[in-house]
């Protein structure tokens, strides 16, 4: 047949061929399709073919077809399957099989009622969209357990998978409070994550949450590590951590051939600490009180815990003034200098001048008069190794980790907290870019 171009007419195309091509489901066909207000139902069927007895292998006779409703991923409405499942029955009378279901896993798991692809809808929210549970079960129009029940099998197959571990060359470490309830009915309160902070071929830190384990100590690094074994330890090069002694122990113990980093953030905050109880303690001493209203020091502390770079000449003015108010001051104006030293060290463009400014901190605030300052010198002798470590290995620090612990928070507030620390450090894995999938 010819059209008036005089180019062939194309085949006519079967209706439910299209059906099957746009419902994206192998393995069935579409029989119908009722759309409604808030659900599209969509009638399926295996295609047309023999099936052998599972127990003996005989060819099985047909016995009907069953109806069996699925949940679907969701478009604009609601869908579901309306699966007409085939019923088949051995023809072997010694079989004990008798009557038995097909069964198509590319479409649902057995005896499940919510589709693969309606699984992976799922999981992609959860890990791309900042989804929860109960969120995904509503447009479902299911429940939370059923999801979850479907959910979990996945998650647990994708953490039992060793080769996540794999190529980490970097390494973080930190705490983070999971509950706040009783410890004998959830048990520890803090779960240490590890974090893979190796970078990529363009130089960039690509943080990924390898996993979470019960405690804050350095056993239950220590622990973590050994379970890893030999060549995952091997591998790894540089360790960040906090200011912990614990993770610290561990790192000694169990990663002979990393270099520990001390985080850059944790330094720098220990000196703005310093700052704030030199300030408390000079305004104790000359007013014989806290901070008030109108008091020259504590109107300059939000100023004190700036960076110098990011002040205004009218701050520096305030500055100024405040400090030339007593002498006594002069001790809060010292610690100050020491804190933008410690922060000029990191901000130093170049490596070799920043690891100048740190080790000549290193050896001098532990001679300060100031005990705070003292003390601060002391904590950067302690870990000199691990402070100078950052100008060695390419600014390496902790602020993947941190930003991974960004994102745990951000889920536990949207979930309304946990119960259970299984579904939690699935959960956490998932989002925090622990699981391949």
């Amino acid at each position: 047949m010819f059209h008036a171009t005089g180019r062939a007419a194309a085949p006519a195309t079967d209706p439910c061929s299209r059906c099957d091509l746009l419902l994206g489901l192998e393995g069935v066909r579409v029989e119908h399709v009722d759309r409604g207000a808030r659900v599209m139902t969509v009638t399926v069927s295996s295609a047309d073919g023999s099936a052998g007895c599972p127990s003996c292998g005989v060819v099985a006779v047909g016995h009907g077809r069953r109806k069996r409703m699925l949940n679907d991923a969701p478009g604009t409405v609601r869908v579901r399957i309306l699966w007409r499942q085939r019923v088949w029955r051995c023809p072997d009378p010694d079989c004990a099989r008798g009557v038995f279901i097909e069964q198509l896993p590319g479409l649902v798991a057995p005896r499940g009622s919510i589709t693969v692809r309606a699984i992976d809808w799922a999981i992609g929210q959860l890990r791309r969209e900042h989804g929860t549970i109960a969120g995904l079960a509503r447009q479902l129009g299911t429940s939370w357990k059923t999801l979850w029940r479907a959910i979990r099998p996945e998650l647990e197959r994708l953490a039992a998978d060793e080769s996540r571990f794999d190529g980490v060359t970097s390494l973080g470490v930190d705490e983070h409070v999971w509950h706040h309830v009783d410890r004998r009915r959830r048990g520890p309160r803090e779960l240490t994550g590890m974090v893979d902070l190796t970078r990529d071929e363009h130089g960039r830190v690509r943080a990924r949450l390898l996993d979470l384990v019960p405690g804050r100590s350095g056993k239950a690094y220590s622990g973590w590590l050994v379970e890893r074994g030999d060549a995952f330890r091997r591998g790894v090069r540089v360790a960040a951590l906090d200011p912990f002694a614990g993770y610290k122990t561990a790192i000694d113990a169990r990663l002979d051939d990393a270099t520990a980093v001390l985080d850059a953030f944790h330094v720098v905050k220990l000196g703005t600490q310093v700052v704030d109880e030199v300030r408390r303690r000079v305004q104790q001493a000359t007013l014989g009180h806290r901070g008030r209203k109108g008091d020259p020091l504590y109107g300059i502390q939000t100023i004190l815990r700036a960076g110098a770079e990011h002040l205004t000449d009218k701050q520096l003015a305030r500055l100024a003034a405040a400090i030339e108010a007593d002498p006594a001051h002069e001790e809060v104006f010292i610690a100050w200098q020491c804190a933008q030293d410690l922060r000029a060290a990191y901000r130093a463009g170049n490596l070799a001048e920043g690891r100048a400014i740190a080790e000549r901190l290193a050896d001098s605030l532990h001679t300060s008069p100031i005990p705070e300052v003292a003390r601060l010198g002391r904590t950067l002798r302690r870990w000199r190794a691990a402070f100078l470590a950052y100008f060695t290995t390419n600014r390496s620090s902790n602020g993947g980790t941190e930003a991974i612990n960004g994102i745990i928070e951000l889920h536990r507030r949207l979930a309304r907290g946990f119960r259970n620390r299984d579904n939690y450090r699935l959960r956490m894995l998932l989002i925090g870019g622990g699981l391949f999938a």
